[in-house]
């Protein structure tokens, strides 16, 4: 039983209602989001068939939220992360209204991790911070498996800024981990627009 976030095209039609409306009366899901996905240029060949609206869920157990998404399966690309490891977690001012996820081109040494950890927590404004595997959802076939799947970083971060400043800062903490060695790519960025549970 795997906990993590899950993140699903919301299109305005039936399916993303009902899926909307299922995860709302869902015990599994402890807290849900509509939010606007930025992909980054060098995620983009991977997913070509994304949305641009989301909804965002934190679950507890990936087994219930996997049905869901396959029983809801569509043409654009459903993401599921699964939490593999929490780098860390603490109260910041402010409600959370971002959600920046990476991926490192190297596998991660816990040495790596700790370095991580260490600059990220410099960045006042991240919440949490984890490690996380990465699963993808949609009836349209990828062109190119992504490769970087077990390398995944979520960063959960808190401010009362526009999202615009919010990413700037996230970009920053980015480039700061990199000077570290450790190469950190922009995934997605998630702004949140909307609490929805």
């Amino acid at each position: 039983m795997l906990e993590g976030y899950a993140c699903v095209p919301y299109t305005h039609d039936h399916q993303s209602i009902e899926i909307k409306d299922n995860w709302q009366e869902s015990k599994n899901v402890e807290s849900m989001y509509f939010v606007t996905a930025t992909f980054s240029d060098d995620s983009k060949p991977y997913f070509p068939s994304h949305a641009n609206h989301y909804l965002l869920a934190k679950y507890g157990d990936d087994s219930k939220i996997i049905k869901d998404i396959e029983r809801h399966r569509q043409e654009k690309t459903a993401f599921l992360f699964n939490t593999s490891s929490e780098l860390f977690e603490r109260d910041v001012d402010g409600t959370m209204n971002f959600v920046s996820v990476y991926y490192m081109e190297y596998s991660k040494s816990d040495e790596d991790l700790s370095d991580l950890a260490m600059v990220v927590s410099k960045n006042d404004r991240v919440s949490k911070a984890s490690t996380a595997d990465m699963h993808t959802y949609s009836t349209e076939p990828t062109k190119f498996t992504f490769p970087y799947k077990e390398n995944i970083v979520v960063l959960e971060v808190s401010s009362q800024k526009s999202h615009q400043s919010v990413n700037k800062y996230c970009e920053m903490t980015r480039r700061n981990v990199c000077r570290k060695g450790i190469t950190m790519t922009n995934l997605v960025g998630l702004s949140i627009l909307e609490k929805l549970k």
